[in-house]
């Protein structure tokens, strides 16, 4: 069995505790462009990209001249009113510098841009941690798995090596279609049925560090057994650490 090389982490909702945020930012530009669009369905679907957010919720073409307006307005709007009140969830620096202590790749793996990049890793206080990261820069973003096989290419790992860290459902599917397992967090706002497809759940980043030996990250993905989780619940296929 191959052992855990490599972790990819998402940012907003995983790292950084910005979901919200990231929903308002949407809406505020959505509605200052005639798209009277409900905060409910924006919010479920924050983790995608800019690329589908623009098509899915006010259908324009992310490559138009327009939907790369709504893009760039976006992004500078979450940047100038909502970025400097965030901060990062419990526990995300010590989970990063414990992983990547024991000698494992840590890569971001995130559908934001290139350009916000460096002021999110900034915000969730491990820019100086995660130096090797994808975006979904000139790639599809989650759930389409573009940015997950291009960093088993950078981390030079195989699938069953790698481990995805994330909060939506879309982490999950564009793991699960590259080949790689994901750890859940409920940070994101997501419930557990939601991220049903991952192969453990915990509420957030100091959640998973203190159980990590026995986590799937010490284990293994094929080690994710019943006689290996105390204090598991089996649901979906997934083993999850239950809500206190």
């Amino acid at each position: 069995m191959a052992r855990i090389r490599a972790v990819f982490f998402d940012i907003d909702g995983t790292l950084l505790d910005s979901n919200d945020a990231q929903a308002h930012a949407w809406l505020d530009v959505l509605r200052g462009h005639g798209k009277d669009v409900p905060y409910d369905l924006v919010r479920s679907k924050i983790g995608k990209g800019g690329d589908k957010m623009v098509s899915e919720l006010a259908g324009i073409a992310a490559e138009s001249i327009e939907g790369k307006l709504l893009i760039e307005r976006r992004a500078a709007v979450f940047k100038a009113h909502y970025l400097p009140d965030l901060g990062p969830l419990p526990g995300a620096r010590a989970l990063v510098d414990r992983l990547r202590s024991r000698g494992l790749t840590c890569l971001a793996v995130t559908s934001a841009s290139e350009a916000e990049l460096a002021d999110l890793l900034r915000e969730a206080a491990v820019a100086d941690l995660l130096s090797l990261a994808v975006t979904s820069e000139e790639l599809r973003s989650k759930p389409d798995p573009d940015v997950v096989k291009t960093a088993l290419e950078r981390a030079e790992v195989g699938p069953r090596e790698a481990i995805m860290i994330g909060d939506t459902p879309y982490d999950i599917a564009a793991a699960a279609r590259a080949g790689v397992s994901t750890i859940a967090f409920r940070s994101g706002g997501w419930k557990d049925g939601d991220l049903e497809d991952a192969i453990a759940i915990y509420d957030h980043p100091a959640d998973l560090l203190s159980r990590i030996d026995q986590s799937p990250l010490a284990l293994g993905v094929d080690d994710a057994m019943p006689t290996a989780w105390p204090g598991r619940s089996r649901r979906a296929g997934g083993w999850r650490a239950r809500e206190a």
